[in-house]
């Protein structure tokens, strides 16, 4: 399979999308950091179902990533990627450097004179407090990736889930006009949801992450069995997490899923379950929409 055409360049991105619009097709965008797995293709081919062209965005963002963490050994193969995206269709990967994404102000990216996106608080939670300054990164990036390649609709999982209600609350508040479409989280047959980061889990490690999706689990059947205390599902989260020596939980956490509060209880309102741990040095995050009557 020929790989996907290369755009590395803004400009050059918009004006292939809008020669794509004037000829009538629904443009979809999947913005990705590269080190393509089965979760990003899943959005891929979603994107092809639905839209008329597809560009995939593989750009590892510097500004999402908070001190200390793995930018630098970020796993990067845009030929691998290329390739991967060929088979599943897409018409474009836009793959610009640091310097055409972030050169057109302030080089100088802690620089308080740059412009970013605040993410607000639902940027300040969870995910937010753990890693400040991460969620501003993610909905600039974005931000510029949907002005640069104007689509009609962008495909994200929820894997990612506090990621996607802000990418959606930004999408609307800020009146891009663009569709943000949640897509599965896409899991292996153990039930560890696919990540770029499990590459870096040895064996032992690998096998002891399925904690995570089994802290899952066990919240979803007490849910589901009439547990209505959202404390109960949190202990149970935490305890089974505990379970597995390889895994050092930071939060586990029932919430709106649509606010991301924490909750008391489950009552009217769709709830989701959150967790957070390290297993060994990788940090993974998943989570689970619990039973809604």
């Amino acid at each position: 399979m020929t790989p996907s055409p290369l755009v590395r360049g803004p400009r050059e991105l918009r004006e292939l999308s809008r020669r794509w619009r004037r000829e009538g097709a629904l443009v979809g965008l999947v913005p990705t950091m590269g080190a393509l797995h089965e979760g990003h293709l899943s959005l891929v081919r979603r994107a092809r179902e639905e839209c008329g062209r597809v560009v995939v965005s593989v750009f590892v963002n510097p500004t999402q990533f908070g001190e200390g963490e793995d930018f630098e050994r970020y796993p990067r193969d845009l030929g691998r990627d290329r390739r991967l995206l060929g088979e599943a269709g897409c018409d474009a990967v836009f793959a610009p450097a640091v310097e055409d994404m972030y050169g057109g102000g302030t080089t100088d990216l802690s620089s308080g004179e740059r412009v970013f996106v605040d993410a607000g608080r639902l940027g300040e939670v969870w995910e937010g407090r753990e890693r400040p300054g991460h969620f501003r990164g993610v909905a600039t990036v974005v931000a510029m990736l949907f002005n640069a390649a104007e689509p009609d609709r962008a495909y994200f999982g929820e894997k990612d889930y506090q990621q996607l209600k802000i990418i959606q609350k930004m999408a609307r508040e800020l009146l891009f006009g663009v569709e943000v479409v949640p897509c599965p989280t896409v899991r292996d047959p153990d039930g560890l949801a696919l990540s770029s980061r499990n590459a870096y889990l040895s064996a032992e490690e690998r096998r002891a992450a399925v904690a995570l999706w089994r802290a899952l689990r066990a919240a979803v059947d007490l849910a589901r069995g009439g547990e209505r205390d959202a404390r109960r599902l949190e202990r149970a989260m935490e305890e089974v997490c505990r379970a597995e020596p390889l895994v050092r939980p930071q939060y586990a956490a029932v919430v709106d899923a649509e606010t991301l509060e924490r909750l008391r209880e489950l009552g009217g309102r769709p709830a989701r379950a959150l967790i957070a741990a390290y297993v060994g040095e990788t940090r993974l995050i998943d989570n689970a929409a619990l039973p809604f009557p």
